[in-house]
């Protein structure tokens, strides 16, 4: 493993001083590259200090004057759609030309497992990947980067989209960039910023988190992890090579031990099984030597993704957001409702292209235990109050064959529904684009009327899209289920509903004065309210009881240790 010291940083930037006569980019700006269209077009990067700096593309040119720290920004007129190739030039003392260059829409794809999860690893991957030639389709994919202070540039570079590159992308951004390419015969280009396992306060800059009070714990933490970091990254090496050499004591001892007994509960458990009785109880893990801290505080520290893979892309000139991301934030809904809605105001200002799209996926169908996802889900949908945002539900697009699945499949279909939330949201367009949203609810008698928006052609009992060969359970179309109902007590018991209209009568003969309803209100969602245009409805509730917090899980998977400090080049 690499490590860099705060030493680095400092070393390198008296090295490019000494031969940094070219002028030069960051590898944001690359070949088979896609520019955003009908917008002004920000390019930078670094040339000696005073040096005159000129760049063409197409028939826009701009030109300035390196400031004294060597950095220089340009701005280049509205650039019309081009799906014929273009080639960028940028000179100073030197040229560097840029080709195979597309103008048309630029969206970041990011978020946690879900968004980088690899089309090779989706629905159908067999039939889909062959097919991926689309040279009008750019991919570029951000290297994981973990820093306590902003970086300057990130490792990845420009493809196009074929069988070969495609396979390892993301699957969502590969589904969605596709369908807004065809739809709108546009060059697209797809920039992949994601980490599996990391919570939304990592992808926050720390002036977005030091905004809003409620979150200065966060704020705290990151300020704790910079003023460690010089002193623990020294101590790390040594505690990494402890901690290897104790973990193949532990696979050579605890962990074959383990293994063998595992085996051995697994015949006797198939043996029970056979004879009809219960399963004799399973081994239990011995205890692992624990991992080391990160210095960093690693991908789940506060600011950390924001400052190693998302500054460095800013101010990129793009379209969009999408984002796949909440799994590791679900032990703590309430704060959701604030934290993902500073992100996303936080980078529209860093980006200071106004209110961009921001498009977002409301969690999968999924047994979380004892984690409360459904407060998630609700945070999700109350973002929507924030300008120009797009929900796309996944409730219905769960593994419901594997119910511990975090990873669903069909991956298709969640990129296509991101796709109508943009085409509405994102380009104007009127049309059909969210399931059934909760609007209100009145009591009628014995029972609760609710009334919803985005019923498109009307409301209907349908399925998910796909559905497991051998589902947990068969999925029912006779019939509204996943309402439930409660009375003043708050004590719900599952309702009858049915349609009327654009609206659902709910009720239940044990409750006779009812109060609340809820819908879909459940880790594992079995729920089956659609609009005609088969797009599921959300889930939602009608009280305000708040679940008891859990304590905030620990940071995912440990990451080599990155450069903590923002890179000079």
């Amino acid at each position: 493993m690499q490590l860099r010291s705060l030493l680095v940083p400092s070393l390198l930037v008296l090295a490019s001083g000494m031969a940094s006569a070219d002028v030069t980019l960051p590898l944001i700006f690359g070949d088979h590259m896609v520019l955003q269209r009908d917008a002004s077009v920000p390019v930078w990067g670094w040339a000696d200090p005073g040096e005159k700096v000129t760049v063409a593309a197409g028939s826009s040119t701009a030109s300035t004057t390196a400031a004294q720290d060597g950095k220089w920004t340009v701005k280049l007129e509205k650039l019309p759609v081009s799906k014929t190739p273009i080639e960028v030039t940028v000179e100073g003392k030197n040229k560097i030309v840029l080709k195979d260059v597309l103008i048309g829409d630029v969206w970041i794809c990011s978020g946690q497992s879900n968004m980088e999860f690899p089309l090779s690893g989706a629905l159908k991957a067999s039939a889909e990947i062959p097919k991926a030639n689309d040279p009008q389709l750019r991919l570029f994919r951000v290297r994981h980067k973990v820093a306590l202070q902003p970086e300057t540039n990130v490792e990845g570079s420009w493809e196009i989209c074929t069988p070969d590159t495609v396979k390892s992308f993301s699957a969502v951004g590969y589904f969605f960039g596709r369908e807004l390419r065809s739809a709108l015969n546009c060059p697209m280009g797809l920039i992949q910023s994601a980490w599996g396992g990391t919570p939304a306060q990592a992808w926050t800059s720390l002036s977005g988190l030091q905004k809003e009070p409620t979150l200065n714990g966060y704020v705290e933490k990151q300020q704790q992890n910079a003023a460690t970091y010089p002193k623990l990254v020294q101590d790390y090496p040594a505690l990494l090579a402890a901690f290897k050499e104790a973990s193949a004591k532990w696979e050579a001892n605890e962990g074959v031990q383990y293994q063998a007994s595992m085996k051995e509960w697994e015949a006797a458990s198939a043996k029970a099984k056979a004879a009809g009785q219960s399963e004799p109880p399973k081994p239990v893990v011995p205890a692992k030597p624990p991992i080391p801290k990160d210095p960093s505080g690693g991908p789940g520290g506060p600011s950390n993704l924001f400052n190693g893979m998302i500054a460095p892309l800013i101010p990129y000139a793009i379209k969009g957001a999408i984002w796949y991301q909440g799994e590791a934030n679900a032990g703590n809904g309430p704060e959701y409702r604030t934290l993902f809605g500073r992100m996303i105001t936080d980078w529209r200002e860093h980006w200071g292209e106004g209110d961009f799209p921001f498009l977002f996926v409301q969690l999968a169908s999924f047994d979380s235990g004892s984690i409360p996802w459904s407060f998630l889900r609700e945070a999700q949908l109350k973002t929507l109050a924030l300008p120009k945002t797009g929900m796309a539900s996944a409730v219905d697009l769960g593994d419901f064959h594997s119910l511990k699945n975090i990873h669903p499949r069909d991956k298709s279909d969640v990129g296509l529904r991101l796709a109508l939330a943009a085409k509405h949201v994102a380009y104007g367009q009127t049309l059909v684009y969210s399931g059934p949203l909760y609007d209100s609810s009145k009591v009628e008698g014995g029972a609760i009327r609710v009334h919803f928006t985005q019923t498109g052609g009307g409301l209907q009992i349908s399925s998910p899209p796909w559905i497991d060969e051998t589902p947990a359970q068969p999925w029912t179309t006779d019939k509204l289920i996943g309402f439930e109902i409660a009375g003043e007590d708050g004590n719900y018991v599952p309702a009858d509903a049915k349609i009327d209209g654009n609206s659902v009568i709910v009720s239940n003969p044990q409750v006779s004065l009812p109060v609340f309803v809820r819908y879909a209100w459940s880790n594992l969602v079995w729920a089956n309210l659609y609009n005609k245009e088969g797009l599921p409805a959300a889930p939602f509730r009608t009280d305000n009881q708040l679940p008891v917090i859990l304590p905030r899980p620990a940071a995912s998977t440990p990451s080599p240790i990155p450069s903590a400090t923002a890179s000079p080049r």
